[in-house]
């Protein structure tokens, strides 16, 4: 279904980047796996794309906040002539418990938006022309697919400055949906808990394996999601089974939404 594709995901190191990045490759994919600062676990992904089937990978880092870096990474996709696919995984936050206004500063605020909002923004305009080459090659839409998270939806999370800035990624799907139609589609999913080890860093062990816990009693299916679960959703937005969505935010939370 997604032979072939060219494909650029940020934030691909690790979490559901690598697993996005993973899924694409085993239909062939060639895919520029990005990173910002984490070397080492982004070739480890790279390796797993060339054994699950990637034709080709290359590795680049750049900080999406920046847009001469969206620039760069957008840049190793050139040789290929077009693109099929963007996937705007890259993301930032600070913890902040209780959401204590006192816990960000306005560098705070700035950093989150810069890299999870102004970020995709700048990625999509870096990568209009290769995607638009997509759509003229196969004479279908190309898409788009922005990673935000029920955050953006219920004002919920790490932080205050993480929610606002999912919500504004939320509505900029919107705007940027009309703007690039008939030829590239752009849809978000919005995640809720996803099994990653940005828990363990955070939390430790047995913190990590305590909020685990605790989301799969909460939730209506009682599981916890893993970003492979979350990556198969990410492709499905990005295939031609979807060829039809553009301009939607899809909640992936396992029914934690549904809680009264």
């Amino acid at each position: 279904m997604m032979d072939g594709f060219c494909a650029v995901v940020t934030g691909a190191a690790s979490g559901l980047g690598a697993a996005t990045a993973s899924l694409l490759a085993e239909g062939g994919a060639r895919i520029v796996v990005n990173y910002s600062t984490s070397r080492n676990e982004a070739e480890a992904t790279s390796e797993a794309c060339r054994k699950a089937g990637a034709a080709e990978v290359v590795v680049v880092q750049g900080d999406v906040s920046r847009d001469e870096d969206c620039k760069k990474i957008v840049a190793a996709a050139a040789p290929w002539g077009r693109l099929e696919l963007l996937v705007n995984n890259a993301g930032t936050t600070k913890y902040v418990p209780r959401h204590d206004l006192d816990g960000l500063s306005a560098d705070d605020f700035q950093r989150i938006y810069a890299v999870n909002t102004i970020g995709p923004y700048q990625m999509i305009r870096a990568a209009r022309s290769l995607l638009q080459a997509g759509a003229d090659a196969s004479g279908r839409p190309t898409a788009v697919v922005n990673v935000s998270s029920v955050a953006g939806i219920n004002g919920d999370g790490s932080s205050i400055a993480y929610s606002a800035s999912k919500g504004a990624l939320n509505a900029m799907t919107l705007s940027l949906a009309r703007a690039l139609a008939p030829s590239i589609r752009i849809n978000t999913v919005c995640p809720g808990y996803i099994d990653t080890s940005w828990f363990t860093k955070l939390r430790g062990e047995p913190g990590a394996r305590q909020v685990r816990d605790s989301v799969a009693a909460r939730v209506p299916l009682k599981v916890v999601s893993s970003a492979e679960d979350i990556a198969q959703l990410v492709c499905f937005l990005a295939s031609p089974a979807s060829s039809n969505m553009t301009g939607e935010c899809v909640r992936i939370d396992a029914g934690m939404h549904l809680i009264l």
